[in-house]
């Protein structure tokens, strides 16, 4: 079975993400914030992270950062959520070797859950 870790500080979102992976079979860890993202990812390896960048404690971009910088989560793969259509970040995040991104008030979770099969794939 493959492990998502979904950090994601709003609810209803992690929620939906979370019972929609869940029935297409996938263990789901969930953290509610950037810190607490980034010590679970060091800890149980997912297969794949969906990871906000607007997060407390610490965003999804520096937590992406110490991920990287550590030898253990350097090649985790990386997916973002975003609000933010940002270039910058979404340039920043392909530096940083995200696999994929998404817009959140572009995606539908059929969406998500088809990219990420895909990006399991691999």
């Amino acid at each position: 079975m493959k492990r998502i870790l979904i950090v994601e500080d709003e609810a209803p979102l992690l929620k939906v993400l979370t019972d929609r992976f869940k029935q297409e079979g996938f263990e789901i860890i969930t953290a509610g914030d950037g810190q607490q993202g980034l010590d679970i990812a060091l800890k149980v390896f997912p297969d794949l992270i969906l990871l906000d960048i607007v997060l407390p404690v610490m965003d999804g971009m520096e937590m992406l950062r110490k991920l990287r910088a550590n030898p253990l989560g350097s090649n985790l793969k990386v997916i973002l959520l975003t609000n933010l259509g940002d270039s910058s970040k979404i340039l920043e995040g392909k530096d940083l070797r995200v696999i994929d991104y998404l817009i959140k008030s572009n995606f539908k979770i059929d969406d998500v859950v088809a990219m990420v099969r895909d990006k399991l794939k691999n």
